[in-house]
């Protein structure tokens, strides 16, 4: 910038306020700067505006899995917010590691991002003096965190259960079980609790059926094939998530067992599935949408008390909810 004040014969001021637009230069004087601009070259440094500002038009993303399909259509709706705004976003996996997480965020604070979106690892907050120090705004999604109240969206875990249970036992199913992701995770424990609740709501027979995960392909293949083969065997299963069912129809496939199905999370390709699998939808896209518009109210000077959006559940019915027809025979013999 000084190079072309000194070729246009003009103050390093009048040359930033070309540049950057500003009134207050002569339209003569704006075209010999321009001119110069032209013949040497310039490129405008947004380091330094961005140190003036104190604001890096930068945002960060913090998922579990960057792979997962439901994480990526969060993604996608973060961005598109983002870049209406004039954002670039940064993308990052926690791996599910509390630990990995600190040293995501501790990074993503050292590169001064504005504000952050964090899928959490776990339920404890991050405590770290970089992080706690910067007082960077932070929204939480899918879980929340222990503590301090913070902004948080959130899917209604118990009534995307609830309607899976009341789906399947109108379509005639009484023995139901449910298969549920590794209990540490927050949204796990929730699923769990809520078909243990209107399991007993409804008074359907039995002991509840929950098994939490990790599972692997074997200990699901085992478990299924045992609960079909009880004197009442167990007509239909409910998962936790869309790793779970997608697990859950390779073990099926495996063992040969007949059941019906509804899947917490829709997947890709689940319409085209035999039989097509009804869903629980938790729309991430909207998830995603709602937690960049609160974080960017934040930006914009929003200091309301911290708030918990309870976004609702969409049950997407398809076939895989119908009683199996060996089951219809049994129910139909005296």
């Amino acid at each position: 910038m000084a190079d072309v004040a000194a070729e246009a014969h003009v103050s390093v001021k009048t040359v930033s306020r070309v540049v950057n637009r500003e009134p207050g230069v002569r339209r003569d004087t704006e075209q010999r700067v321009r001119g110069v601009i032209d013949r040497i070259g310039f490129m405008r440094h947004d380091g330094a505006r961005i140190l003036r500002q104190g604001r890096t038009q930068t945002i960060a993303l913090v998922v579990e899995d960057l792979a997962n399909p439901f994480y990526s259509q969060i993604s996608a709706a973060v961005e598109r917010e983002a870049r209406i705004r004039q954002h670039q976003l940064i993308t990052a996996s926690a791996e599910g590691s509390p630990t990995r997480e600190r040293v995501v965020l501790e990074g993503l604070i050292n590169r001064r991002v504005d504000g952050l979106v964090v899928v959490p690892a776990g339920e404890q907050p991050v405590v770290d003096p970089t992080v706690s120090a910067s007082g960077t705004p932070i929204v939480y999604v899918d879980r929340p965190v222990r503590g301090e109240p913070c902004d948080t969206v959130i899917s209604d875990n118990p009534g995307g259960v609830r309607s899976a249970v009341e789906h399947l036992v109108a379509n005639g199913h009484r023995r139901i079980a449910f298969l549920g992701d590794d209990a540490e995770f927050w949204t796990a424990r929730q699923r769990r609790e809520a078909f243990v609740g209107i399991h007993d709501a409804l008074g359907l027979p039995g002991d509840t059926r929950v098994v939490m995960g990790p599972h692997t392909a074997d200990s699901l293949a085992t478990r299924l094939s045992a609960w079909s083969r009880e004197r009442t065997p167990v007509t239909a299963v409910i998962t936790g998530n869309n790793r779970v069912t997608l697990a859950a129809l390779h073990a099926m496939r495996a063992v040969g067992v007949e059941m019906g199905l509804v899947g917490y999370d829709d997947f890709e390709l689940a319409d085209l599935v035999e039989p097509a699998v009804t869903v629980v939808h938790q729309d991430p896209a909207s998830i995603g949408q709602k937690a960049v518009l609160q974080l960017f109210a934040r930006l914009l000077g929003d200091e309301s008390p911290a708030q918990t959006v309870v976004m609702p559940t969409r049950l997407i019915v398809r076939e895989s909810g119908r009683l199996p027809a060996t089951a219809r025979l049994r129910k139909a013999l005296p």
